[in-house]
């Protein structure tokens, strides 16, 4: 007991980025209904306990329906600052330094709500929080891929007046069926108008969608990437590269991509000298933010100090700040661990 205490307090206090986190995903109950008062929102749920309760499921899809059925409320440029500052407070206790946060345009534009409604709102509390919390972040835009190729195109070309806001162009919702190679135009366009890319893959999709992000999307990031280890190619390729992972444990167990933490991939990747990272993707729905993420799953498969020291590394290692941020950032992870270990 006196290690798992000892071990959740390393954890806790750690410097840390978190790199894979949907900003509609942070979306508590509490502030949810909230927010649906102050617009005169319905919610078909009847109380905070009746909506937390509705947090089961059994598959990507089944959260999907909820997660677009929350993000419904969302309607004014207060609204997505409150989401978004609530979630940057949220890791300023969790000792974060740094995220890198994923929204959703067309979850909001689909409904009537303008583009500048919703990146005016997050990029607002972007800035407060680095002011007031001194946390520094970037901000990327994921296209929904149970879409049409036509309507990412649409949403790129609206990114396009927000350029300096954004840093990135993800790839998220529903995979199995929905492959990285229907976007691979608006990757190359995206690529040629500066943007970083990256794409959910290998969550419910197979290795092949992996390769898929790899050669027809060039990103630079994997969001996920837990099937990789059914191809020793392709984890031969992420190795040499290092091609960061972006991993989401209690997401695995909660939407049953693993049967349970001790069957997470997380230390395998490790072993395999692949750069993963701990993170929390849609925490509000999935039982925890990024330390509970660690702790958990650090529990269930015994990690060492030295394993989480190399997990906060590679958080570091696996963003997007310059070699000079990244080097000022890893002193502080490297100097916290010489004091603790």
């Amino acid at each position: 007991m006196d290690e798992n205490i000892s071990l959740e307090n390393f954890i806790n206090n750690i410097p840390k980025a978190e790199l894979h986190l949907h900003i509609e995903g942070t979306f508590e109950p509490e502030l949810m209904f909230k927010i649906a008062e102050r617009n005169n929102s319905r919610l078909k749920y009847k109380s905070v306990e009746e909506l937390h309760s509705a947090y089961k499921f059994n598959n990507l899809q089944d959260f999907l329906d909820i997660y677009y059925a929350g993000a419904n409320v969302l309607i004014t440029e207060q609204d997505f600052y409150d989401l978004t500052l609530a979630y940057l407070e949220k890791m300023k206790s969790q000792n974060v330094l740094h995220t890198e946060i994923f929204f959703d345009p067309q979850t909001h534009t689909a409904r009537g709500i303008e583009f500048s409604t919703v990146i005016n709102g997050i990029h607002s509390a972007l800035v407060d929080a680095e002011k007031e919390f001194g946390i520094t972040s970037k901000l990327i835009m994921s296209f929904l891929r149970h879409l049409s190729e036509k309507d990412a195109f649409k949403t790129l070309e609206q990114g396009l007046k927000f350029r300096d806001w954004i840093t990135g162009i993800g790839l998220d919702s529903s995979e199995v069926g929905n492959p990285p190679s229907k976007f691979q135009r608006v990757f190359e366009k995206a690529k040629s108008e500066g943007f970083l890319v990256m794409a959910h893959a290998g969550e419910e999709g197979p290795a092949e969608y992996v390769w898929e992000a790899l050669e027809l999307l060039k990103v630079q990031r994997i969001d996920h990437g837990n099937r990789s280890l059914d191809d020793d190619n392709l984890v031969k390729r992420l190795a040499e590269e290092q091609i960061a992972l972006t991993v989401c444990p209690l997401s695995n167990l909660k939407l049953c991509v693993v049967n349970s933490l001790e069957e997470h991939p997380l230390k395998k990747m490790l072993n395999k000298g692949l750069l993963a990272t701990v993170n929390s993707d849609d925490p509000a729905y999935f039982d925890g933010y990024v330390n509970e993420n660690y702790l958990k799953t650090a529990q269930a498969l015994n990690l060492s100090k030295e394993d989480i020291y190399q997990l906060a590394k590679n958080s570091f290692i696996g963003s997007f700040l310059n070699e000079d941020e990244k080097k000022d950032m890893l002193n502080k992870v490297d100097d916290y661990y010489e004091t603790n270990k």
